[in-house]
């Protein structure tokens, strides 16, 4: 019998509290046993922790109940079905007039939620702060290839990034919402760093049309491909972006 070892994904249902409790009790007695993959766990909390900390502008609130991920995800419901209710209800009253009413509502519900901030406030936090631990220092890109073929089953091919100058520096496997995400790294000799995030797609975003934005000093190109979001974030000036994001979509 092969002993057990819970996957990725499995260690973040365990963090969302979504296990059964045979499930819950076994990945627990693994986490025990196994120090490296509980501290790994306990990085991924803190992350989750950080960047929604950094998304609302507030310092991380560790011992906060209402920043718990299935908190989250239950008022995030509660929010959706109160948002559905109210379009019923006005469908119901103004029949033809309310369709205006509603697309004015989600286009304000997009306003305030720009596509991918997540990736642009993963950026601040791991490529603008070196000391920030990573998951893997890569040799080359097929070592970051492999590193994200192991958690990522339909992610992109990654390029030779040596034409453009850069080299892969790091990986860190964060967790959003919807699951898993991924950053890599990568340098110039210079030292100027650029990110590509990729994430599962969320309720706003199932499929994100191709685009760019810029946020402070930042700039971020993000689209959508096999079943995935993806965002390169580098300076807003960064020469490298434009051609780099056209041969991560080859």
């Amino acid at each position: 019998m092969n002993p057990f070892k819970p996957s990725s994904e499995l260690l973040h249902a365990y963090l969302d509290q979504q296990l059964d409790e045979p499930t819950r009790l076994a990945v627990e007695a693994y986490l025990a046993s196994h120090p490296d993959a509980a501290a790994q766990v306990a990085g991924w909390r803190q992350d989750a922790q950080h960047l929604r900390a950094a998304l609302a502008n507030l310092d991380p609130l560790v011992s906060n109940p209402q920043l718990d991920p299935l908190a989250i995800r239950r008022r995030r419901r509660q929010g959706q079905q109160r948002l559905l209710a109210t379009a019923a209800a006005l469908l119901l009253a103004v029949g033809i007039g309310g369709v205006g009413g509603w697309q004015a509502r989600s286009q304000n519900l997009l306003a305030a939620n720009p596509p991918m901030q997540d990736a642009l406030e993963a950026h601040r936090l791991f490529a603008l702060t070196p000391d920030q631990v990573v998951d893997l220092q890569p040799r080359d890109t097929a070592a970051l290839q492999g590193w994200l073929d192991q958690r990522f089953s339909h992610a992109s091919r990654l390029p030779d990034l040596q034409p453009y100058g850069l080299h892969a520096v790091g990986a860190r496997l964060l967790t959003t919402e919807q699951g898993p995400a991924a950053l890599l790294l990568f340098e110039d000799a210079q030292g100027q760093r650029t990110s590509l995030y990729l994430r599962s797609p969320g309720s706003l975003y199932a499929q994100m049309p191709s685009g760019a934005r810029e946020d402070g000093e930042l700039q971020a190109r993000y689209w959508s491909q096999a079943g995935y979001n993806y965002a390169l974030v580098s300076h807003r000036d960064d020469p490298h972006s434009a051609p780099l994001q056209k041969a991560l979509r080859l």
